[in-house]
């Protein structure tokens, strides 16, 4: 097939290009970007009555997965001290937070496309509570018709913006549940949007098109045993949202991208896709050429790069572990060394680290000694990983080394209206993803940080 027609196949939304399943109903991140620029006046004049003097000058975005991970880049590409992103169900994370909040100057972003994300359903049922039910200072990021988009205008949130339906979580980045965060970052949207205008209009090209060389990239190196997709450089920590992109997108049926932000590209099983970030306002090009070149890659896995049929299953575990009452198990399991002694080139290894996010730089050294069996080491703190490359840990090949990784958690911290806390969930979490991995037949063990 040529280059020309497999452009012209993803405009024509022709499903057959994958799979032949239900890709075309998926394929609204294509032209969202026009649609948000048709949005921009009320965003706009959102941002501009919320952050007026005397307002508020701090935001807390409530989400998981592709409502969390583009304005977590955003954030930290833009450098947006009144912003910050809550994406862990850790008690002393959240403890961290609410106590460093005014809680009359902060607004709250609670995005969830379902409207049904249990994680961020709790984290508003805190905040709720902690903020005294004022709905004033609360705005829900939704698709029309869910349970969150009720509860906000019965409950009189601030506002509500609907998403575009047509799209995946992780082809959210330039929809609503990017810009809205973003502009209340200060990001000059007209600015940014611009830019992206330029990628879009290029990616409908047969020749020159950035999406589709990189796409042709990706697909052609996993089909010459290349698969791992090191992400460097990875400024703003571009690396979180790529990372989701891929795996999620292409990890299933047995195959898949794996990405290693940060990870050396020297290896026979590594490729080394360029990141072009020379700017912040070059971010939402690169989201795009991304979203469309994965597309393209999906095409040449043979794989359907829109669903996440494995993502449920961590989420039934942990629900069964939370049914079961009592604490749940997340003792020790398994040999470090003997996991690592099992390593043959073309593996990987992934530390899941249900830890509070603060003490991330303490994975170090067991990276490091993962490192030292010559395969490519990810890691990811739980339970945003579970949103972002959980789908790769149990659809994608059977090539990975999964080390769990729990710390203390501390006491309970309670959760308004649930029979469980955050302490409680997180193990629960924990316990079902190993659960899960389990029963895929994939090499897992539990460490606790202290002992790392």
């Amino acid at each position: 097939m040529s280059n020309e027609r497999l452009v012209e196949r993803i405009w024509e939304r022709d499903a057959t290009l994958w799979t032949g399943n239900d890709e075309a109903k998926w394929l609204g991140w294509l032209d969202e970007p026009m649609r948000v620029r048709e949005r921009l006046g009320d965003l706009l004049q959102f941002a501009e009555d919320v952050t007026a003097p005397g307002q508020v000058d701090t935001f807390v975005l409530l989400g998981m997965g592709g409502s969390s991970l583009a304005p977590e880049v955003l954030r930290l590409t833009f450098g947006a001290e009144g912003f910050h992103v809550l994406d862990t169900t850790h008690p002393a994370a959240i403890r961290r937070l609410t106590e460093s909040l005014d809680l009359d100057a902060t607004m709250f972003l609670v995005a969830s496309k379902s409207g049904t994300t249990l994680e961020t359903r709790c984290h508003l049922d805190w905040f709720w509570e902690q903020n005294g039910g004022r709905g004033e200072y609360f705005v829900a990021i939704t698709d029309p018709g869910s349970e969150l988009e009720s509860l906000a205008r019965k409950r009189g949130f601030n506002a509500v913006f609907g998403g575009e339906p047509t799209i995946g979580g992780r082809y959210s980045a330039l929809s609503v549940f990017g810009m809205v965060p973003a502009v209340l970052m200060g990001v000059d949207l007209v600015r940014f949007l611009e830019r992206v205008d330029e990628v879009v209009e290029a990616c409908r090209l047969a020749d020159g098109n950035p999406g589709l060389d990189l796409g042709l990239e990706l697909g052609n190196g996993w089909a010459e045993g290349r698969d791992k997709i090191t992400i460097n450089p990875n400024p703003g920590g571009f690396g979180l949202w790529a990372e989701q992109l891929l795996a999620e997108s292409t990890g299933k049926e047995g195959k898949g991208l794996i990405p290693a932000p940060g990870e050396s590209p020297d290896g026979p099983d590594r490729q080394a896709p360029e990141v072009r970030l020379p700017a912040p306002y070059e971010l939402g090009q690169e989201f795009y050429r991304w979203e469309f070149a994965t597309a393209v890659a999906g095409s040449i896995l043979g794989i359907n790069p829109f669903d996440q049929p494995n993502v449920q299953a961590a989420k039934d575990k942990t629900n069964e572990v939370l049914a079961a009452g009592g604490e749940p198990d997340v003792e020790p399991r398994g040999s470090l060394d003997e996991l690592l002694g099992q390593a043959e080139p073309g593996d990987y290894v992934a530390i899941q680290a249900f830890i509070d996010p603060a003490r991330e730089d303490e994975l170090e050294p067991l990276i490091e000694r993962a490192r030292g069996t010559g395969c490519v080491v990810t890691h990811g703190i739980g339970p945003r990983y579970l949103h972002s490359t959980g789908q790769l840990h149990k659809g994608g090949p059977n090539t990975g080394l999964f080390v769990q990784v729990v710390d203390d958690a501390g006491d309970e911290l309670p959760i308004p209206g649930r029979e469980f806390g955050f302490r409680r969930f997180i193990h629960a979490q924990a316990a079902g993803d190993l659960a899960s991995l389990e029963e895929r037949g994939r090499r897992i063990i539990r460490l606790r940080l202290e002992d790392v």
